[in-house]
């Protein structure tokens, strides 16, 4: 939980005091001396904090390298980081020195809901991480889960438009980034669970805010040594509520799935296995080197959750903000599925996007504009040096994406939406191109990429072939509101609520 400005000062003055004390203690020991990379002037115990009281860190940040390079060395209380804010700068970690990065920061907030790091997206690098790893990409996106979801979407994409459709016909606004979050969380729930389960909704409410405490501001993150910062912090309690609802829940609907298949209600064939049905057939056969226990699939559906309903349906808020902003660009995206699919398609599947290639321009600028993953962190799992300067191990490390996919070296006018930057590209979201990673690189990049913009083709596709769009009345495209929300990834700060209409197909006249 985000702490008031008062109690920020009153933690900040204890640790002063302790910092002196300590220093006191210390008889000034000379430490090594490494040769650090630059970064802006600092104040005792606070270090660089006062260069953040920007509600975006990853604005504030990019604004700062910008001074001091792409290489950037900040004090965020007692934890040195280390700002990456250029594809060159970033290559050097995610791809020369991926090995020494591949670990994750150490966070209060995180620890607890990854169970103590359980999980595949906390967790420092290691064997049990790796065997995760391996479990995700070859069990949980194996071809046939890949086939089963792809239906799961086409069913609840058709789902969302029929809804849409009759909302349109009543004249009502569409709240659209409430629209396309729930279909996320559908999408998810399905391909997790089978379909709704007894607490669905308890267990949104409780991952949401599980969302909200990670992304937030904890002190004790800052001031790791402190017992009183971490004592005065309701964060951490916070934490422990929401993940222990968390985990009943989870724990209770694997229960109900073993007791029918005990029974012999509710088996099935390997093509109709959901994501629960793979987790618990490996905990069954027993075949990793580690158990997977109840909380170590509970943190796993945790990963999932958070990285497809998060990234999908930000992104999707945004690609229809620029559109609505951008009336000729929407116009030319409308006009290329609509030629190129023809007339009365119910609903439009993957298989039928391949040849949409400005929309697949349109998708690849919103995600350069707006990567959900404006911070990605790492730390040094070593001692290592980049770019002349040295990275002390247990350093934390963010690649600032949304820096480096705005960085004038790399794209001309980078705050303009230009769909047309891409036509002539091979760029693609796999992180081989480091000016453009809008899911990360190297061993800790996001293993749902595909599942995420293959969601957003989808949807998008979809919303341009079915129906015409336009501002709410009494709403003026300069009067628009772009702002952010920092969080888990970096939304809309308003939901976004447009009017539409059912775009009708006129059919010629047939011959006599």
């Amino acid at each position: 939980m985000e702490v008031s400005l008062s109690l920020c000062f009153a933690v900040i003055s204890t640790v002063v005091a302790l910092w002196f004390v300590k220093l006191t203690l210390s008889g000034g020991k000379a430490k090594k001396k490494h040769r650090l990379p630059p970064g802006p002037w600092t104040l005792p115990v606070i270090g660089s904090l006062h260069h953040m009281v920007s509600l975006l860190p990853h604005r504030a940040m990019m604004q700062l390298s910008r001074r001091h390079g792409p290489l950037m060395l900040l004090r965020l209380g007692e934890v040195p980081t280390v700002v990456v804010s250029s594809a060159k700068a970033a290559a050097l970690v995610m791809r020369t020195n991926d090995l020494a990065f591949a670990s994750r920061p150490h966070s209060v907030i995180a620890d607890i809901f990854s169970c103590g790091y359980k999980n595949i997206a906390f967790a420092p690098y290691g064997d049990r991480w790796c065997e995760m790893r391996k479990v995700c990409v070859v069990e949980l996106l194996s071809s046939n889960q890949v086939n089963r979801i792809e239906v799961i979407r086409a069913e609840e994409v058709g789902n969302l438009v029929r809804s849409m459709t009759d909302a349109a016909l009543a004249g009502a606004t569409i709240n659209v980034s409430a629209k396309v979050v729930a279909l996320s969380n559908d999408v998810v729930t399905r391909a997790v669970f089978g379909g709704k389960f007894a607490k669905q909704g308890e267990y949104l409410r409780e991952l949401g805010e599980a969302f909200r405490l990670i992304s937030g501001f904890c002190p004790a993150d800052l001031f790791p040594s402190s017992p009183l910062v971490r004592w005065l912090s309701n964060g951490e309690r916070d934490a422990k509520r929401s993940n222990d609802r968390i985990q009943r829940i989870i724990s209770d609907v694997m229960e109900e799935r073993k007791t029918k298949r005990a029974s012999g209600v509710g088996g099935c064939s390997n093509e109709d296995e959901d994501l629960l049905d793979v987790l618990l057939k490996l905990q069954q056969e027993d075949s990793l080197n580690f158990p997977l226990t109840t909380e170590i699939i509970g943190a796993v559906l945790f990963d999932i959750f958070a990285g497809a309903t998060e990234t999908t349906g930000t992104i999707l808020g945004w690609i229809m903000s620029e559109l609505v902003r951008s009336p000729e660009i929407m116009a030319k995206a409308q006009q290329e599925v609509r030629d190129v699919l023809g007339e009365n398609r119910a609903t439009i599947t993957n298989s039928s996007i391949a040849k949409l290639h400005y929309v697949q321009m349109v998708i690849k600028e919103a995600f350069r504009l707006h990567p959900p993953a404006v911070l990605i962190p790492r730390m040094a799992r070593e001692d290592s040096t980049i770019m002349g300067y040295d990275i002390p191990k247990a350093t934390n490390v963010f690649i600032n994406v949304f820096a480096i996919l705005r960085d004038p070296a790399y794209w001309t006018n980078p705050g303009e939406f230009k769909p047309e930057r891409f036509e002539n590209s091979n760029v693609t979201y796999n992180g081989t191109c480091f000016e453009f990673i809008p899911f990360g690189a190297g061993r800790r990049q996001c293993p749902g990429t595909q599942f995420s913009w293959s969601l957003t083709e989808m949807v998008l596709t979809n919303f341009l072939y079915h129906f015409d769009w336009m501002l709410p009345d009494g709403a003026s495209l300069t009067s628009f509101d772009m702002s952010e929300k920092f969080g888990l990834a970096v939304s809309r700060r308003h939901d976004l609520k447009l009017r539409l209409t059912p775009h009708v197909w006129f059919k010629a006249t047939p011959k006599k």
